[in-house]
């Protein structure tokens, strides 16, 4: 444990994490190898004495009835294994003994496919419900599987019995429900031909503090001018009948009643009508209960205000249509009315008003296949909230099933409408089906173990609120067939001291022993137990069994396919060699802790093969003729040579262009196999290492070739090829040794600085030459300039005073010189009457635009004959 801590702190947080998961990884390994041990180890462990014992065990057990199957030392219990043991073990498959469950329908009439209209069927004539009666032979741990089918008939009988609530604040209730009866016949009318309908009423306990008993009270309990009848607990008014004018007649002639409290006594009237089917006139059809009431309900146990503490004993109790027994009996509890209703496979709409929804809608999810509608305040909707309720509780189908016998167990999985399934409690119901519609369940019953004492049992399965059922008779395989066969007081069973069947000797009271040969009061022997020890040892069975009768029965071991066995369970069948951790290298079979070695093996542990089909060689000689054959492995007599058949010579010329491109595409990627390097070069173990000095060198236990290729890119690689038995291994030093190429660096600055040095040249060059140029052109301006004459045309604007300081100025500084002209001489200006004669023929061209002038003055200057003027 120290040195786990130590390590584990030692290693980083991500590290812990994995040995963690390694750890539970192994555990849970263990644990499961363990639990699959132990379960196939069921029937070695049961310690079955008999047949019948054996095959309650598991359906994985079976009995060998073979008489010399037993071993020395070997129990009767180990006649009892697992089927595929039992084969092993040398036992015929006719003589085990291995009965399976089995199943028979005797009554399976198909489901009614009937439309309206079509006739009319008496309700007994009509199948909702397939298969009706068949019988299971179930052996423990083993499912019997089966279908059943359901399909809504089209038109089936409708029973509904109307339980209305009589006191004084369901008054203008009364009134709406008298016309009730013609017009809910017209609307049952478009789902059933054959509808009956009666009705009953409820007010409360005729007992206080319900009702006041005063004797006024008792005849009218309502205030004031009010006429109201006598209250009482529940009367059934209308027996069910198809005349709904009748129902509309006695409904009409009912009145109201009263009580003290709130709560009503509804549930004593839900019972009696539940139970008193006689009376009520309830037939083997859809039975729908209608409960109509303004208020709530006491239930078991408020009986005891009234000084009423019998429970409800759930029997009819109607005398003249009358609950007779109201002040005897307490109310039912909501679990017995659940019991009865389902019983009389009737359902339930409670028509309540929206004050008390809640409430209901509890009850609802306590009984099952029951409905809860609101009532207008006047059960002006009674009839539209019938036909709602009805169609869906119709439209869903609800198995059940009676009490299981103990150690059967029930699974359901449903086939619904559109592809729908279910499983576990959802496997017992489908929704939304409609008139016609068919659904399937498969069902499951298993037995755990043998009822005690063994008799058929029956239970019964149907769906909530139908009268059909399927009748289940459970037949439980507790023997085994050859019990049958036994022969009691057996002269095989010493001198008739037990029964002779299925291959063994069940032994009488008392008796003990494989041939009941012993005495219970004989066991603790010390002469018995001398002939339990070997060559007078201490050791009783060599510790490895129990004395019984002066012979060794031999312990068993955990797992099945270890035996102790001899005449002392001195042997077994698990100590023997092994090889590559296999009993017998798994080439033969351990017997008395010897090997018996299969054919073509040989050796202690039939480790060595006899076959030299390994050892030949591609030329087909045994180990190419360089070696001996040797439990299946050439050993090489050629020091050069050596591999699985002496084929391969590491050293022999050729091995290193042999192994190049392989090498090359694996340790660098490259080479003509690079894209196929993982298919062709996979027969060697690559080790890659950092120069050449780490490379293995010559004179170790196996031949070493050294070798130096070269690549594409004149890049050599260095690598040694060995081969170590039969692994081939390639050390090859990482790095490629490839010539030295030029400095770039150099040479491209030198280019640079090259090309920067002419460019400066040139520009120096360009730029003195401009100097020159410029000096020459400076130069002439000056000359020119100092022969320039100025030319002021005898303009008046050049004659002014400051423009001729000016122009003085610059003349006597030498910049310009001034033309003398004569005044106004337009001989010596041509230029004016050129002006002119353009500026009139212009004119004469009227220009429309700029341009248009541009391309006047253009044409007319050309047009001026050179000799005008």
């Amino acid at each position: 444990m120290h040195l786990f801590t130590y390590v584990a702190s030692e290693i980083n947080p991500a590290d812990k994490m994995d040995l963690k998961l390694l750890l539970i990884s192994t555990l849970l390994g263990v644990i499961c190898y363990s639990s699959a041990q132990q379960e196939g180890n069921e029937c070695i462990k049961a310690n079955a004495k008999s047949c019948g014992e054996c095959i309650q065990v598991g359906t994985k057990c079976g009995w060998c009835m073979d008489p010399g199957f037993l071993k020395q030392g070997e129990a009767t219990s180990t006649r009892c294994d697992e089927l595929e043991s039992l084969r092993k073990r040398g036992c015929s498959s006719t003589k085990v003994e291995n009965p399976r469950g089995s199943q028979r329908a005797l009554k399976n009439k198909a489901v009614t496919n009937r439309n309206k209209g079509e006739g009319k069927l008496r309700p007994e004539d009509i199948t909702q419900v397939q298969p009706q009666k068949l019988t299971l032979s179930l052996r423990s741990g083993e499912p019997q599987s089966f279908n059943l089918k359901f399909k809504r008939a089209e038109d089936y009988p409708i029973d509904l019995y109307y339980l209305m609530d009589l006191s004084y604040s369901m008054k203008d209730d009364l009134e709406n429900v008298k016309n009730l009866g013609t017009h809910l016949m017209l609307e049952m009318s478009k789902i059933t031909t054959d509808f009956k309908i009666g009705f009953g009423s409820f007010v409360e306990k005729t007992v206080m503090p319900y009702i006041s008993t005063t004797p006024a009270k008792l005849l009218n309990p309502c205030t004031g001018d009010q006429n109201c009848t006598s209250p009482f607990s529940y009367k059934n008014v209308l027996k069910l009948t198809s005349n709904g004018q009748e129902f509309n007649t006695l409904v009409g002639q009912q009145q109201i009643s009263g009580n003290l409290d709130s709560p009503e006594g509804g549930f004593d009237a839900i019972m009696q009508v539940a139970v008193c089917g006689e009376h009520i006139g309830w037939r083997n059809v859809t039975r729908l209960l209608v409960f109509s009431t303004d208020a709530g309900f006491h239930f078991a146990g408020d009986g005891k205000l009234g000084g009423i503490v019998l429970p409800n004993d759930g029997k009819c109790h109607l005398e003249n249509n009358m609950y007779t027994m109201s002040h005897y009996y307490d109310y039912p509890s909501i679990a017995h009315l659940v019991q009865k209703l389902s019983d009389n496979n009737i359902q339930t709409i409670f028509a309540i008003t929206e004050e008390f929804q809640p409430v209901y809608k509890e009850l609802k999810n306590l009984i099952p296949k029951s409905a809860v509608g609101i009532l207008s305040a006047n059960s002006s909707n009674v009839i539209n909230l019938i036909i709602d309720a009805y169609n869906s509780l119709s439209s869903e189908v609800i198995l059940e099933n009676s009490k299981l016998p103990e150690g059967v167990t029930i699974m359901y999985q449903s086939r619904c409408k559109n592809g729908v399934t279910g499983e576990g409690e959802m496997g017992r119901k489908c929704s939304n089906i409609s008139i016609g519609d068919e659904v399937s369940f498969t069902i499951s019953i298993t037995a755990k173990q043998c009822p005690k004492m063994g008799k058929p049992e029956t239970i019964k399965i149907k769906p909530l609120g139908f009268n059909e059922e399927v009748e289940i008779t459970l037949n439980f395989i507790c023997e085994c067939d050859c019990h049958k066969d036994g022969i009691e007081n057996s002269d095989i069973c010493h001198n008739g001291n037990g029964t002779y069947e299925c291959g063994a000797c069940r032994c009488n009271e008392g008796r003990i022993g494989r041939q009941c040969e012993c005495s219970t009061n004989e066991v603790t022997s010390e002469d018995l137990d001398k002939s339990c020890r070997k060559d007078s040892g201490t050791d009783i069975c060599s510790n490895n069994g129990d004395c019984v009768c002066g012979t060794c029965e031999c312990k068993k071991r955990e797992n099945p396919e270890e035996r102790y066995s001899g005449m002392f369970c001195e042997c077994d069948n698990f100590n023997c060699d092994r090889s590559n951790n296999k009993l017998c290298g798994g080439h033969g079979h351990c017997d008395c802790r010897v090997c018996i070695c299969d054919a073509n093996w040989t050796g202690s542990a039939c480790d060595c093969s006899l076959d030299t089909t390994t050892c030949l060689a591609s030329n087909k000689q045994i180990c190419n003729g360089r070696g001996n054959c040797e439990c299946g492995t050439c050993k090489c007599t050629d020091p050069k040579f050596q591999g699985p058949s002496c084929e391969i010579c590491p050293t022999c010329p050729g091995v290193c262009v042999e192994h190049k491109e392989c090498v090359q595409c694996r340790a660098f990627g490259t080479g003509e196999k690079k894209d196929t390097c993982e298919r062709d070069c996979s027969y060697f173990n690559l080790i890659k290492v950092k120069d050449r000095d780490k490379l293995p060198q010559p004179g170790q236990a196996f031949p070493l070739m050294h070798c130096k290729e070269r690549d594409a890119n004149d890049c050599w690689f260095y690598y040694t090829y060995a081969v170590n038995k039969t692994e081939k291994d390639v050390h090859v030093v990482e790095t490629l040794d490839c010539p030295a190429g030029p400095d770039i660096i150099p040479i491209v600055a030198g280019v640079v600085a090259g090309i920067v040095l002419i460019g400066l040249a040139l520009l120096l060059i360009w730029k003195l030459l401009m100097i020159i140029h410029d000096r020459r052109e400076f130069a002439k301006f000056e000359k020119e300039k100092m022969n320039a004459k100025w030319d002021t045309d005898n303009d008046p604007t050049h004659t002014s005073r400051l423009c001729k300081g000016y122009l003085t100025k610059k003349e006597s500084d030498g910049v310009l010189h001034q033309m003398t002209w004569p005044l106004q001489s337009p001989d010596l200006n041509p230029i004016e009457m050129v002006w002119d004669e353009l500026d009139r023929r212009v004119k004469e061209k009227q220009p429309t635009s700029a341009q248009h002038m541009w391309e006047l003055l253009q044409d007319c200057w050309k047009s001026i004959p050179g000799e005008a003027g």
